[in-house]
């Protein structure tokens, strides 16, 4: 539950502890706000105010990946373990198990999805954007590496053959790989083409 909770109670801590116990937070991972400070009234008769209370959860873009990837791995039968960490505004977050494969995809388009509607779920309502990457067996890294090779590898064979060469669609964030490779070699100049998700980056000789 995301949404701010009311508590009342003859006392302002009364009142937290009801909204707390609504929630099933603790004083730590929640904000609140007194909206009204109790009064006893006339004689403890006429006028007589309970404390109210706006409790509202203290978002954790970590726990909310968490939960969201537990739940939607769970509905699928694949069972693994979720690790997130949050450094400043990047949420690196690994997922670790059996036959983890089924979780790449071809290509990592299946991984690259489940990262996609993460990134959706943590930065709803947020205030501040949240980058999430999603990780599995130290795919990405491995995906890299194999990116500069075959971005060193084309450059060599357009500079040998003369003529540029388009390699297949890539995410962002893999043009980007192949750009950061590439961006020192003299001869050499990259750039992207097409609409995404059919995006592609052009290996082109900077004279001709």
């Amino acid at each position: 539950m995301n949404e701010p909770v009311k508590g009342t109670g003859k006392t302002v801590d009364e009142a937290l502890a009801q909204a707390l116990a609504t929630l099933a937070l603790t004083k730590d991972e929640v904000i609140y706000t007194v909206l009204q400070e109790p009064d006893s009234g006339v004689f403890g008769i006429f006028g007589k105010k309970e404390a109210i209370v706006e409790v509202s959860p203290i978002v954790n873009p970590a726990k909310k990946a968490q939960t969201f990837l537990s739940d939607m791995l769970g509905a699928m039968g694949i069972d693994c373990v979720v690790s997130a960490k949050l450094n400043d505004d990047i949420l690196n977050i690994d997922l670790s198990g059996e036959n983890m494969g089924i979780l790449i995809g071809r290509r990592g388009q299946t991984l690259d999805a489940i990262q996609y509607l993460t990134s959706l779920i943590v930065n709803k309502k947020s205030d501040q954007y949240i980058r999430v990457i999603i990780d599995t067996e130290n795919y990405r890294r491995k995906r890299q590496k194999t990116l500069e090779m075959l971005a060193k590898k084309m450059a060599r064979n357009v500079m040998r053959n003369r003529h540029k060469i388009a390699l297949e669609p890539m995410n962002p964030a893999e043009r980007r790989i192949i750009h950061s490779t590439l961006q020192d070699y003299d001869d050499i100049y990259t750039y992207s083409e097409g609409d995404d998700p059919y995006r592609y980056v052009v290996i082109d000789l900077q004279d001709k």
